[in-house]
C-alpha cells in the first residue's frame, strides 16, 4: 500500500553497512552498488523484506534492517516485477548503472520500520 496515489511503497532489507551509507545520503538515496552487486534490488512486500533481514542479514552482519520508502509508480513501471521464488517473492531488479535515476524518483525519505539483531 503507498501513502500517495502517484507514489509505490518498496522495502529494502539491508544490513548495518548500507543502512549508514543511506543515512549518510540523509535518507534520500541508495548508494551505489559494489562492483560485485550488478543489480539493487528492492521487494514488493513488507513479509519478504523481514524474512530476508532477520535470516540473512543478521546471520551475515549481525544485525538486519527493513526499510520502506516510496517511489514515483509511472517511472517504476519501466521494471517488470521479478517473482524469484514463491507467490509473494516478488523484486524489482535495477541495474547498477540506473541506481542515480532510480534514488532521483524517491518520493521522500528512507525509513527504518522493523531491526533485528
Amino acid at each position: 500500500m503507498s501513502a500517495n496515489a502517484n507514489t509505490t511503497t518498496l522495502w529494502r532489507p539491508t544490513g548495518p553497512v548500507e543502512l549508514d551509507l543511506v543515512r549518510a545520503l540523509d535518507r534520500r538515496a541508495w548508494p551505489p552498488r559494489l562492483p560485485d552487486q550488478p543489480i539493487f534490488y528492492p521487494v514488493l512486500n513488507e513479509d519478504y523484506a523481514i524474512r530476508i533481514a532477520r535470516d540473512w542479514n543478521v546471520k551475515h552482519s549481525g544485525a538486519g534492517f527493513v526499510t520502506r520508502f516510496e517511489v514515483d509508480t509511472a517511472f517504476l513501471a519501466r521494471y517488470p516485477v521479478r517473482q524469484v521464488g514463491g507467490e509473494t517473492i516478488l523484486e524489482l531488479w535495477v541495474p547498477a548503472q540506473e541506481l542515480d535515476e532510480f534514488n532521483a524518483h524517491i518520493v521522500g525519505r528512507i525509513e527504518v520500520v522493523h531491526e533485528f539483531r
